[in-house]
C-alpha cells in the first residue's frame, strides 16, 4: 500500500512540475524564426559527462512552415567534422510548445521555449514527454556570444529545474562549423 501511495505521489509531483513550466507568454513564432547559436547546455543524462569536453557551440536555423510546424537545421561540430542535422518540430495547441520524434532515442520529445526576448536569447527546455523527466535545457543566442546576465539567467533556470551545477556548461566556439 505504501508503495502505491508513493508512486501516485511521485506521478502527481511530476505532473505539477511539468505544468509549472510554461512557454514564453504571447510566444511569437515568426519573431523566433532565424539563426540561433546554442551557447549553453544542461543535461541530466549520465552519459553526458564523458561527452562534455567535446561539445562546441552549434548553429541552427529555425524556419516556420505554413502549417505552423518548424524545421530546424542544425550544424554540430564533432571531432574532425561538421555534422548537419534536420529536425521537424510539430506545433501543439500551446504556442511555444512543440513535439518531435527523436530517431536517436525512438521516442517523442517535447520542446518548450520558456523564455526569449527574440533578439538576444532563448531558453528552451526539452523533455521526453509532458509527464516525464527533463533531459536538457539549452540557451540559444543570436550570436556566438551572450551577456553574463543572460548566462546567469540560464544557469539559474537550469538549477531551478533540478539540474546539477556540474551538468551546466558554456561550450567553446566551433571552428568552421558550418564552413564560412
Amino acid at each position: 500500500m505504501k508503495t502505491k501511495v508513493l508512486s501516485v505521489a511521485m506521478v502527481m509531483m511530476c505532473v505539477m512540475v511539468v505544468q509549472a513550466v510554461k512557454p514564453q507568454k504571447d510566444f511569437n513564432l515568426q519573431k523566433f524564426a532565424g539563426k540561433w547559436y546554442r551557447v549553453g547546455l544542461a543535461y541530466d543524462s549520465p552519459g553526458f559527462e564523458r561527452m562534455r569536453d567535446k561539445v562546441k557551440i552549434s548553429m541552427g536555423i529555425v524556419s516556420v512552415m505554413p502549417s505552423g510546424n518548424v524545421n530546424l537545421t542544425m550544424w554540430e561540430a564533432l571531432t574532425g567534422f561538421c555534422m548537419l542535422k534536420f529536425y521537424q518540430y510539430n506545433k501543439t495547441n500551446v504556442p511555444g510548445r512543440f513535439t518531435y520524434y527523436s530517431t536517436r532515442h525512438s521516442i517523442v520529445k517535447d520542446i518548450t521555449v520558456v523564455d526569449t526576448n527574440y533578439t538576444e536569447y532563448a531558453v528552451v527546455l526539452k523533455y521526453k514527454n509532458f509527464n516525464r523527466e527533463y533531459t536538457q535545457v539549452a540557451l540559444y543566442a543570436r550570436s556566438p556570444r551572450t551577456s553574463i546576465e543572460v548566462m546567469q539567467k540560464f544557469k539559474a533556470f537550469a538549477l531551478s529545474r533540478g539540474f546539477p551545477r556540474t551538468s551546466i556548461l558554456s561550450p567553446p566556439p566551433a571552428e568552421n562549423c558550418p564552413a564560412s
